[in-house]
């Protein structure tokens, strides 16, 4: 695998890692459920279930990756760019520039394999 050196080169990478529309959509689903775990941690304040917002993110995206697209999951080499990268997929989803950003990475928006 290349060694990339900034966000802006791991960002293509990312998203060809997530070609396939049902993976994309079970990442949103774990990053959307981490972000409300952590959300409802914070406000009751039960700092016991923080784990759980982790649990949630990791265990969608890595069945995914295991099931659907087949491959190793981008979190074991670059571990913090593909949180952002996460974050990132899901605001361009919600915003509906996923498919622009998809085809600037070489990626068919629309793709199924």
């Amino acid at each position: 695998m290349r060694e990339y050196t900034t966000f802006a080169e791991f960002w293509p990478y990312y998203l060809q890692e997530h070609s396939r529309p049902a993976t994309r959509a079970w990442h949103y689903v774990g990053t959307s459920l981490a972000i409300l775990t952590l959300l409802a941690v914070i406000i009751s304040q039960k700092w016991v279930f923080l784990p759980l917002a982790f649990i949630c993110g990791y265990f969608f995206a890595w069945v995914s990756h295991g099931t659907i697209e087949r491959n190793k999951p981008a979190t074991f080499t670059y571990p913090l760019w593909s949180l952002a990268a996460d974050f990132k997929m899901l605001f361009c989803f919600l915003t509906g520039r996923m498919n622009a950003e998809l085809s600037k990475a070489g990626v068919q928006p629309l793709h199924s394999k």
